[in-house]
């Protein structure tokens, strides 16, 4: 996991093969702190399946609107640069590892 936040230009490639999954989220956001250690647990269960890594959307607000995100955190699962499944608000460590097995 890139544990800094990934810039715009950073995005496209990344996301670009194999399966990603992005928690885009803001500093000021409660949930988006509760979120965070979730996301590092996943991105070291998935380390070598998947990528995961979080975009601060006040850094990176076109980003965020071409995407359409409206609550955070929102996390974006992506697959060879495609989204494939998107949830909004606070999510639980299983309820994501299920959903990035099932896309791997």
């Amino acid at each position: 996991m890139k544990t800094e936040n990934i810039s715009a230009k950073e995005f496209e490639s990344l996301i670009g093969r194999g399966v990603s999954l992005i928690d885009f989220h803001a500093p000021w956001c409660a949930p988006c702190h509760l979120q965070e250690p979730i996301v590092r647990q996943l991105a070291r269960q998935f380390d070598g399946k998947a990528f995961v890594s979080k975009m601060n959307i006040v850094k990176n607000r076109e980003t965020a609107l071409e995407l359409g995100i409206k609550g955070i955190p929102t996390l974006i699962i992506f697959k060879n640069g495609k989204e494939v499944q998107r949830f909004v608000g606070l999510q639980s460590a299983d309820t994501l590892s299920e959903a990035i097995e099932k896309i791997l």
